[in-house]
């Protein structure tokens, strides 16, 4: 009931606050015999970990990750894996003039009215610090699933009122993560002024994932795309997840929007790689929306702990678009829903290689 545990057979449990000793999680379920090293999550984390750019968050974490368990001579045992990473540049001082203070658009008083009590320290366990277990966990998910040749890619297609107009997954190796590189110097200037207001903005991300089996998902409560917007709504601050073609969705005909079926494999893919809940070997493809950035400079309205009605002003590190540190974020929670149903639909269907009548 305490909801800090994911998945059904590639089981993870995370812990820790974003101005506590350390965060770390628990890995249940993983396969024997992956070969597996610090550097194989590291290199996942630093996609991820704050203070790589002046367009992040400016607090310094090396988030160097270090196995204490599940790990032997290189290679899974099948035990538990456990997996931990010491905080450094804690600044709760910047913290101590709203400890009783609620933070408009933020956790702060949903926690203090269901708990009685919290940290707010960088918000807790609401920050989004707490991701980095995920993207830890995420990349021994990845670390398997690339041996079945499936690639899962994430990128910005908008930040505030900028689009990718020839939105190019392959084309977001930026600081930005951005899908059309044509719109980097826009985004330069945009956030130069962001930083300077003490404002933020909001995003738009994409996940594509490639080369899923077929069969992975169940019909009715454990749908593979009903677990992956589950996943994605997961995340610190996004607001919606659509899967599949749905921009222009409404103003389709059935006849339009159907993937019509042919010898050679389906005519298109506006349902996303997903049909009746189970994966069809399409690309399956997922967006999602992330809200501005709550903890700004500029100043807001709010109440106190007594009531009262305050002005509030935000110190601190904060990103001036969540969004961005995002992109690593919905890969790892991608890989971790994918793995799961992997393990879940072998459990129950064996090795049988599942495939559709129009492949070999």
């Amino acid at each position: 009931m305490s909801g800090n545990t994911y998945g059904e057979l590639f089981k993870i449990t995370t812990f820790g606050e974003s101005h506590g000793v350390a965060l770390g999680c628990i890995i249940d379920g993983c396969p024997p015999l992956i070969e597996l090293s610090e550097d194989d999550i590291q290199g996942e984390l630093n996609r991820r970990k704050p203070g790589q750019s002046d367009v992040t968050t400016q607090r310094k974490e090396e988030d160097k990750v270090e196995i204490l368990s599940g790990v032997f001579e290189g290679k899974t045992t099948g035990t538990p894996i456990s997996l931990i990473i010491y905080n450094q540049d804690q600044r709760s001082k910047d913290y101590s003039d709203i400890k009783n203070t609620f933070r408009p658009n933020h956790a702060d008083i949903t926690y203090q009215a269901k708990y009685g009590h919290r940290d707010y320290r960088g918000g807790g366990r609401s920050s989004a610090r707490e991701t980095s277990m995920r993207v830890a966990a995420g990349a021994i998910a990845k670390k398997y699933l690339e041996g079945l040749g499936v690639t899962t890619t994430g990128y910005v297609t908008q930040i505030g009122t900028i689009k990718a107009e020839n939105i190019n997954p392959k084309d977001s190796n930026n600081k930005y993560f951005f899908a059309d590189s044509s719109k980097l110097d826009e985004l330069d200037l945009m956030f130069s002024s962001l930083i300077e207001e003490g404002n933020s903005v909001g995003a738009k991300i994409g996940v594509s994932i490639e080369n899923c089996p077929v069969g992975l998902g169940a019909p009715v409560f454990d749908k593979l795309d009903a677990d992956l917007a589950k996943a994605m709504m997961s995340i610190n601050a996004v607001k919606s997840v659509s899967i599949g073609n749905t921009e222009n969705l409404l103003e389709l005909k059935g006849s339009e929007a159907r993937d019509e079926i042919r010898s050679d494999g389906f005519a298109s893919n506006n349902a996303g790689g997903i049909l009746g809940g189970i994966s069809n070997g399409d690309v399956i493809n997922i967006n999602f929306i992330i809200k501005p950035t709550s903890s700004i400079k500029s100043k807001g309205k709010t109440v106190n702990t007594k009531g009262k009605e305050v002005d509030i002003e935000v110190t601190g590190r904060h990103d001036p678009c969540v969004g961005i540190r995002a992109v690593p974020i919905a890969e790892a929670m991608a890989n971790l829903v994918i793995m799961d149903h992997f393990l879940r639909n072998r459990a129950q269907c064996g090795e049988i290689n599942q495939k559709l009548p129009f492949t070999e």
